[in-house]
């Protein structure tokens, strides 16, 4: 079974803020590049055995209602000495496993054959000189990779990573950890944060329920289980939370990629396969769903936290989709690098601008911040008492919102701070 690698690297945003310059260096001291492979779906669809290194520059892609700035993601770690036994954590693990399942992706492929013809036809009788030729004579299903993912309600329905399910065209089977096997259907997809809800037909079913990860520490155990290498079914490693709030850029390296915000880094060993199982807490419960690991690092893993996850999982289950409140302004976020190169000044928040075509205008006409009153070159400090950071960016404090929320949005306009109001809307489909 072919695994394809996808990475995660860490990104930076230019100093200047004219278009012409909206490109930065894809190495320095400040701007490390971070490789590695999105953890999970193992497939013959994808390409097979590259390092993931990226060699080419990646622009800045400014995104409606903001975009991330991602920073370093360090494992820290622990020299032998002083350090503590690992917890026993067999208890926990009895009582999460059969909530996990792996997940098969199968699909029709075609069926060739080689056969052996002449390549001048009956032009030259007597002639005997051919060459070997392949030709489809058909298809059969086979399995072509896997991930993994859990139970979250008795009726069957089970969490993974988008990225896992995102196959229309592929048939998916679920498996317990008893070796049950059941046919499942794709509900809904949230490709921004990369999660998908899948659902089997059963009763009385195993499931796992949702921490608080707003409560996540440094330095706390933690445990993930999954499908690792599409061949090892329920896989336990055990890791601490080792940072908060990373935002990285993560692809397969075909070309598709996604920035991911506020995810959890862990040191437990998250290996391809891994993708959609659950990051546990010692009680049991769902701090983050593992998405994404480091290559050419040493335990550097990525997960989805569970609040974002929770949220996107409701609203698929009330409404068939995910539903997401929409602000409707691009904008880049203010470091100290942007300041000094423009002459801020503020270090932080969030600077309306438009984007590199005449299309891509920094405010949306009729959206809620336009109703608002925000003008390009505004600078958004902050939004209902949130001062927004690299930790805490537009993007993200605007999803945690739901469509017809009322918000405050602090705004520094001409170089005059000043408090405006304006009432979200549901996100367009597009």
């Amino acid at each position: 079974m072919r695994r394809p690698f996808r990475w995660a690297k860490e990104r930076g945003f230019p100093a200047r803020i004219k278009r012409s310059e909206l490109s930065f260096p894809l190495m320095s001291e400040k701007s490390p590049l971070l490789n590695g492979f999105l953890g999970g779906v193992l497939g013959a669809a994808f390409l097979v055995g590259g390092s993931g290194v990226l060699v080419a520059q990646d622009p800045a892609a400014r995104q409606w209602l903001g975009e991330a700035l991602l920073v370093p993601a360090a494992s820290p770690r622990a020299s032998a000495q002083g350090t503590a036994a690992a917890p026993d954590v067999s208890d926990v693990v009895a009582q999460a496993n059969p909530a996990v399942v792996s997940i098969v992706i199968s699909k029709d492929v075609p069926v060739m054959e080689q056969y052996m013809e002449n390549p001048f036809g009956g032009m030259f009788p007597g002639f005997g000189f051919s060459v070997p030729r392949s030709r489809q004579i058909g298809t059969e299903k086979k399995d072509i990779g896997g991930g993994s993912g859990f139970l979250i309600s008795a009726d069957g329905y089970v969490v993974t990573n988008a990225h896992v399910v995102n196959d229309q065209n592929a048939d998916y089977t679920v498996f317990t950890n008893d070796g049950t096997k059941y046919d499942a259907k794709v509900v809904s997809t949230d490709e921004i944060l990369d999660v998908a809800v899948v659902k089997i037909e059963g009763k009385d079913l195993p499931f796992l329920t949702f921490a608080d990860s707003d409560q996540v520490k440094l330095g706390q155990p933690v445990i993930a289980i999954g499908n690792a290498l599409a061949e090892f079914r329920n896989t336990v490693s055990v890791g601490v939370i080792s940072g908060l709030s990373r935002s990285i850029t993560a692809g397969d390296g075909t070309g598709r990629n996604e920035t991911l915000e506020n995810v959890i880094q862990t040191d437990a060993a998250i290996n391809p396969g891994n993708s959609g199982g659950p990051l546990l807490a010692l009680d049991g419960t769902v701090l983050g769903v593992n998405v994404a690991t480091a290559n050419g690092a040493e335990n550097i893993g990525f997960s989805l936290p569970a609040n974002a996850v929770k949220q996107a999982v409701d609203s698929i289950r009330q409404n068939g989709r995910v539903i997401r409140a929409f602000l409707g302004v691009r904008t880049v976020p203010v470091t100290e690098a942007l300041k000094q190169k423009n002459n801020l000044s503020v270090d932080q928040g969030a600077l309306v601008v438009r984007g590199d075509t005449v299309e891509e205008l920094a405010v949306m006409p009729g959206s809620p911040a336009d109703k608002a009153g925000l003008a390009e070159n505004d600078i958004i400090l902050e939004v209902d008492g949130v001062k927004l950071t690299e930790e805490h960016t537009l993007q993200s404090v605007i999803r945690s919102k739901a469509p017809g929320a009322r918000i405050s949005l602090k705004v520094l306009h001409k170089g005059e701070r000043k408090t405006v109001w304006a009432t979200l809307t549901e996100a367009p489909k597009s």
